[in-house]
Parts: C-alpha cells; sequence; structure tokens
C-alpha cells in the first residue's frame, strides 16, 4: 500500500512539474527557432491560424478607434473601413506564416549587416543573431494560459506573447500589440 501511495505521489509531482515546465520549454524552443531562422521548428511552436485571426480582430478594431464614431457610421466610413478591412487582413494573412516570418528573419539580417552588427567584426561573418525573447518577463495568468512581455523600447507598450497548452505542447496563440485605441 505504501509503494502504491509513493508511485501515485511521484506520478502527480511528475504530472505537476511536467505541466509548468512546458511553457519554459516552448519559450526557449522559440528562441532557438527565431536565432537559427529556422521556419520548420518555430511551427512547432505558434499555432498560426490562432495568431493570424487575433492579430486582424487587433487591426479592425483599432482601425475603427481611429475613424472615430462619425466616420465609422457613415457610408463612405463603412467603405473605407472594408478596403482596410481587405488590405489589413490580406497583409497579416500573408505575414503571419512560416514564410512570412522567415521573410521578416531574412530582413532582419539585411538590417543587421547593413548597421554592420557583425559577429566578430568580420565583414562576411555571420550577423548577430535576432534575439527578441532575451530580456522577456514571463508569467502564468491561468493555469492553462502563460504570458511573456517582450519589451520593444521607451514609450511603447510591451507586445504580449500568449501561450497555451494544445495537446500535449504549450504553443503561441495570440500576440497582443498594445496598439493604442484613442485618436
Amino acid at each position: 500500500m505504501k509503494k502504491l501511495i509513493g508511485i501515485l505521489v511521484a506520478l502527480v509531482l511528475a504530472i505537476v512539474a511536467w505541466w509548468f515546465s512546458g511553457p519554459y520549454l516552448t519559450v526557449h524552443g522559440l528562441s532557438k527557432a527565431i536565432e537559427q531562422r529556422d521556419t520548420a521548428k518555430l511551427e512547432r511552436y505558434v499555432d498560426f491560424p490562432r495568431v493570424r485571426s487575433s492579430l486582424r480582430a487587433q487591426l479592425n478594431d483599432y482601425m475603427v478607434r481611429q475613424a472615430g464614431p462619425d466616420v465609422a457610421t457613415s457610408p463612405f466610413g463603412a467603405l473605407l473601413y472594408g478596403l482596410g478591412d481587405r488590405i489589413g487582413g490580406a497583409a497579416v494573412d500573408s505575414l503571419v506564416t512560416p514564410t512570412g516570418i522567415g521573410a521578416m528573419l531574412q530582413g532582419h539580417v539585411l538590417w543587421k549587416r547593413g548597421r554592420n552588427e557583425l559577429q566578430g567584426g568580420d565583414a562576411f561573418g555571420p550577423t548577430e543573431p535576432a534575439r527578441p525573447l532575451k530580456n522577456a518577463e514571463h508569467h502564468f495568468e491561468a493555469l492553462d494560459r502563460f504570458v511573456i512581455d517582450v519589451d520593444r523600447g521607451p514609450g511603447e507598450p510591451p507586445l504580449k506573447v500568449v501561450l497555451e497548452p494544445q495537446g500535449l505542447r504549450w504553443k503561441v496563440v495570440d500576440l497582443q500589440l498594445g496598439m493604442s485605441g484613442s485618436p
């Protein structure tokens, strides 16, 4: 009987340790995938359809708030909003994919090379890797919601990266840009 209780306690502790270490392992894997510019590995850690949906909703909300109540309720405003929704949605749909993220990471390489931010100062050497999660803060908001706050610089609200469990893995399901809603 004591062995059975010991085994059950060990099993419960292992499950709890696995649950609470999952987001940290995901953050580590996500950081490595970004540093190595490995979009296939990045796909393992990001639920792209949910992230695209969230970003489209944030962009639409931002556009409506910026337009103000007078423009948003007029027929011309509705036409402009529809056009903006199509253009913004297409941009989000093309950028928030493994290929789009890969292109942005390649743009990061060109930017770093242009600014001469190279490893060892060698003109033909590799660029400094992207490390957006290096100084990020993270915490559990709930048992099934983990948030990473990425500092975007002075005067900018932090980018919130939200992870939730999907099956046996934790994945990025939302990017909260913190866009100001006041016109």
